[in-house]
């Protein structure tokens, strides 16, 4: 097949390994959401899926010429996939994608379960490790407890604490938003792992489901990240970036940002569930049942077909996708209409402004307003940390 030069190809594969969990987060879009299917996948993805998954995606690398390809193992929980499973799956996946290409292993895990012995495998296999953690002991288990409803934070810690004596395994940690927390307390001491990376998501969230708030009139998401963004700014000790301000930055001066919710630039990750069916945005399982089903598998469907289904248009549309409010909005460039599934309602799809409209609007004005207090020229490109 010929590229399409307009098309942008995957480039980032997220598996699901392992398809249960070990705790159970009350936000989370897999278990606790409007999509209940996780119930008739399989529990971990089979060497059988994974060979297939990794001849696709070389496909896809040797049909676009990519120098590099990143498999992020997810979950659920990846490592309740085994130790030993897990190895035979980053072997399967290495050697079905031809060595003209490199492949880059990324894993997402609550760390509650990492042992020496998992360090020792990542190692083997350059894989880097992503935390999830939503601040203080206290802060994550309002919502990260395990099945029994006690706290995981003391098991997250001490896996945090193990991966951090093979830092260069420390791919950086992920914190949901939440309002009850104080930004300036969850920010520090996070940095206080000495991340190369914090990331921040905001809770997933609809026109018809949307997120908690204590006063719908302030854009109190937007104050919680810019009160953030000053605490960033605050410490020049801080070496580890924060993706989502450093994509507002990148993004307001005409650079491409790295994370999908911000943005207009197509998304480039597509997701291969543990029996082999493959979803272009996983996360809209918090949307309604079905929302990110596309009817093909790696069995059966190439990377490159899958990239022109009719529900990822939205990748090839850019603003023409948007609602008309977004399109004629000064700040859709930097905050492409927000993230996918925050647009959705019922009535209208996805041609609606984001959920967080008012928080994107309130924490881009705030940083542009410090960059500006800085000397900062909108029409110099400003590159964000690697």
């Amino acid at each position: 097949m010929t590229p399409r030069e307009d098309i942008a190809p995957f480039q980032t594969f997220i598996l699901k390994v392992a398809n249960r969990c070990n705790i159970d987060c009350d936000y989370c879009y897999v278990f606790n959401s409007k999509d209940q299917a996780w119930r008739r996948l399989p529990a971990r993805m089979s060497l059988d899926v994974a060979r297939v998954a990794a001849r696709r995606i070389g496909e896809h690398a040797t049909v676009h010429h990519l120098p590099t390809v990143h498999v992020v193992l997810h979950g659920g929980e990846p490592l309740l996939a085994g130790p030993r499973h897990m190895a035979n799956l980053l072997s399967t996946v290495r050697d079905g994608i031809p060595t003209a290409t490199q492949v880059r292993f990324e894993l997402q895990t609550n760390a509650t379960l990492l042992t020496k012995a998992w360090l020792d495998l990542f190692e083997q296999y350059e894989v880097t490790v992503g935390v999830s953690l939503d601040g203080p002991p206290t802060a994550n288990d309002r919502h990260r407890l395990t099945h029994a409803s006690r706290s995981s934070a003391a098991s997250a810690l001490r896996g945090i604490e193990l991966l951090r004596s093979q830092h260069h395994l420390f791919a950086g940690l992920l914190a949901v938003v939440d309002l009850a927390n104080d930004p300036v307390e969850v920010h520090d001491y996070l940095a206080s792992f000495d991340p190369p990376v914090i990331d921040f998501s905001l809770p997933h969230g609809t026109h018809d489901d949307p997120p908690h708030r204590n006063d719908p009139t302030v854009p109190e998401y937007g104050l919680w990240m810019s009160r953030v963004y000053d605490a960033w700014l605050a410490r020049p000790e801080h070496r580890h970036s924060v993706r989502m301000l450093e994509d507002v930055v990148a993004l307001s001066s005409g650079v491409r940002g790295s994370v999908e919710t911000l943005g207009l630039a197509p998304p480039t990750s597509v997701v291969i569930e543990s029996d082999g069916t493959i979803e272009g945005v996983d996360t809209l399982r918090s949307v309604q049942e079905g929302a990110s089903w596309l009817g093909f598998d790696v069995g059966h469907q190439s990377f490159d077909e899958v990239l022109f289904h009719p529900k990822l248009r939205h990748r090839k549309s850019g603003k023409a996708a948007l609602s008309e409010t977004c399109q004629r909005c000064p700040l859709v460039e930097v905050c492409g209409g927000g993230y996918l599934p925050h647009r959705f309602s019922i009535a209208r799809g996805y041609r609606n402004p984001s959920v967080y409209c008012a928080d994107l609007e309130y924490l881009i004005r705030h940083i542009q307003g410090s960059l500006r207090w800085h000397g900062w020229n909108p029409h110099t490109p400003v590159a964000p940390s690697p």
